[in-house]
């Protein structure tokens, strides 16, 4: 897609933050103007992130013209909202390749360009990462300037709390700009509380605040009285009370819409010592109604075009993994008060939006919090309560202590239903769910199970309701089911019990999964048998002990990373079965796996019907 300089003329003089600093001040306002239009086309023609970035071009304009960028560090949490900045630092026309494969990177990428200089996918992350450079640019003594941009989503997280506190004790020199977007701007953020700003950022202020507490040192009473009226004061017009006892010196709120306000305080705070954050106010969608309107609707969106102000219609097809867990938790609340389920910030992603309005005294959001919402259903499972914890299976890889700690240990009956399992596809490495299998098989005491459909989806997470005798954990895939006949009725499966597909000769493929399907078309061309292995912990030994003795070669097929994954089970109990059979597993190989379309992707690793064929074939020959 070229660009057209004939419609954007001001931002085709801005193709990186060099050429944005060369303009005068009072063309940034036409930039961000520009800027935000080609997003919206930009996104109309790919697809993508894009109520977050809507909200962030001002600011991005401002970070770039104020800071030295890439030699200024700019560190960009989770990344959903940096499509602005990825647009001004030279790679404007690449943007209609981004999330496809071997386009853009959905995030900021350090492989990508010099001024991502923090790869990032999950939330939390960037005031630590600016803290470790901030301390190394003091070290380099080069004059070098840390900025983290963080949401106050993010903000719930603990590790941002952690990184904080740390900051604000060894008082070196960053800015955190806190990126306000849950409300739309009230009444004291406008000129006169952007003023305040600049002035409370201003050199006379602080220079005469931190004089004052040079002079007072010696008096303690006198000081105390001082910093209480300082809070006071500050307090009339800034909520920072929080920030100031963690060590940052806050500024704001200020209009995150208008760039000089931003540019102006950000000079003024540029030099400042120590830590710095700056509260912005901004909105999702800001400038294309129907995202403002509903940002999370409008968060990702499929190609669409902005003239018509309103996403494409699809037509209704296969329900979601995600759906058929929703419904199986609604369907179970209506018969047990006693559930209680959990999410970490993923109400929309999980399935979870019918069960929080029709249930909401039995639905909990724990925010970005994944350690603290394993704890917490911990915490229910010890009072007697059903807890459901519903958890990306990235996203549980950050409460991976808690669940070997506070539930396995224990033998704490919760169940996980983890979502995103395997190839998730355009968000990339930072997602793909490639390891749970993986560090969930080693957890003493854990059930781990994984249907090959949305039915057996349906039984295996009844199973883990029903099973009192420790953690289960129904891990299934992103994106539509398979089709299959859903049974209303709710049966707990046998613990730890395969079954037969299709019966065949030599060759004996153990299906992990949603992979069933191509493994059943395989067996087809091979006259191989196929087991739906159902359990990847406990392991049907006995179906493997029948299995192993009866064909000559075993195949293992999952889409989970292949060291330590299902497979590996598979010879670990072959082994001790005392049984010496070739065994190929296929899965995903030890890489992370990049971003595209999963079809694109699964293809490319031969985990469908035809790479599997072709990988049996070539171990045979």
């Amino acid at each position: 897609m070229s660009f057209n300089t004939s419609k954007f003329p001001v931002l085709a003089k801005a193709n990186t933050p060099e050429d944005l600093r060369k303009l005068p001040q009072n063309m940034l306002s036409q930039v961000s103007t520009e800027l935000r239009q080609f997003l919206l086309q930009s996104v109309g023609n790919s697809s993508g992130h894009f109520a977050s970035g809507l909200g962030t071009v001002e600011l991005t304009v401002a970070l770039h013209y104020v800071y030295n960028t890439p030699f200024d560090r700019l560190i960009w949490d989770v990344g959903h909202q940096a499509y602005p900045h990825k647009i001004m630092t030279g790679r404007r026309d690449r943007m209609h390749t981004i999330r496809q494969k071997n386009g853009l990177h959905p995030f900021p990428w350090r492989e990508e360009s010099e001024y991502d200089t923090f790869s990032v996918g999950h939330s939390g992350t960037s005031v630590s990462a600016a803290l470790g450079m901030a301390i190394a640019a003091e070290k380099e003594a080069a004059g070098r300037k840390v900025v983290a941009v963080i949401g106050d989503g993010a903000m719930t997280g603990g590790m941002v709390f952690e990184a904080m506190n740390h900051a604000g004790d060894l008082h070196k020199d960053m800015l955190v700009v806190l990126n306000d977007n849950e409300m739309s701007i009230s009444e004291n953020v406008g000129a006169l509380n952007n003023h305040l700003a600049q002035l409370m950022s201003g050199r006379f202020y602080t220079t005469i605040r931190e004089g004052s507490k040079k002079v007072l040192k010696g008096m303690p009473a006198i000081k105390e009285m001082a910093k209480r009226t300082e809070e006071h004061l500050k307090g009339m017009v800034v909520p920072g009370t929080l920030f100031e006892e963690l060590g940052f010196n806050y500024i704001g709120p200020i209009d995150g819409h208008d760039v000089d306000a931003l540019v102006e305080t950000m000079r003024n705070m540029r030099n400042l010592k120590g830590p710095q954050i700056l509260h912005i106010m901004t909105k999702k969608g800001r400038g294309y109604e129907p995202a403002e309107k509903d940002p999370i609707g409008w968060h990702a969106v499929p190609k669409f075009d902005p003239d018509q102000f309103k996403k494409p219609t699809t037509k209704p097809g296969l329900p979601t993994f995600s759906q058929v867990f929703g419904k199986w938790l609604c369907d179970v609340a209506v018969q047990d008060d006693k559930l209680l389920a959990i999410t970490p910030a993923m109400r929309e992603g999980s399935g979870m939006v019918e069960f929080s309005q029709r249930f909401p005294e039995q639905y909990f959001d724990a925010a970005i919090a994944e350690q603290h919402a394993v704890t917490l259903a911990a915490g229910f499972a010890c009072e007697g309560f059903k807890s459901v914890v519903a958890i990306y299976s990235t996203f549980l890889q950050r409460g991976y202590d808690q669940l070997i700690h506070d539930v396995a240990l224990q033998r704490l009956p919760v169940l996980f239903a983890i979502d995103r399992g395997g190839i998730v596809g355009a968000d990339g490495a930072t997602h793909q769910g490639a390891f749970d299998l993986s560090f969930m098989r080693c957890i003493p005491n854990l059930v781990i199970m994984a249907p090959a459909d949305e039915n057996e989806c349906r039984q295996m997470l009844y199973t883990g309701y029903c099973y009192q005798d420790g953690p289960t954990a129904v891990r299934y895939p992103r994106g539509s089911a398979t089709g299959a006949e859903q049974i209303e009725q709710m049966s707990a499966l046998p613990i730890g019990k395969g079954r037969i597909c299709r019966q065949g000769k030599k060759i004996a493929i153990l299906n992990f999964g949603t992979t069933l399907a191509s493994a059943l078309e395989v067996a087809e061309r091979l006259d191989a048998s196929v087991a739906d292995m159902r359990f990847i912990k406990p392991l049907d030994v006995d179906l493997l002990h029948t299995l192993a003795l009866e064909h000559d070669v075993i195949v293992t097929v999952e889409e989970n990373a292949i060291m330590g994954g299902a497979g590996s089970g598979v010879i670990e109990a072959l082994h001790k079965l005392k049984i010496c059979k070739p065994v190929l597993q296929i899965g995903l190989p030890d890489e992370f796996i990049k971003h595209g379309a999963p079809d694109e992707i699964i293809a490319e690793l031969r985990l469908d019907a035809k790479g599997i064929l072709a990988q049996i074939q070539a171990y045979l020959s």
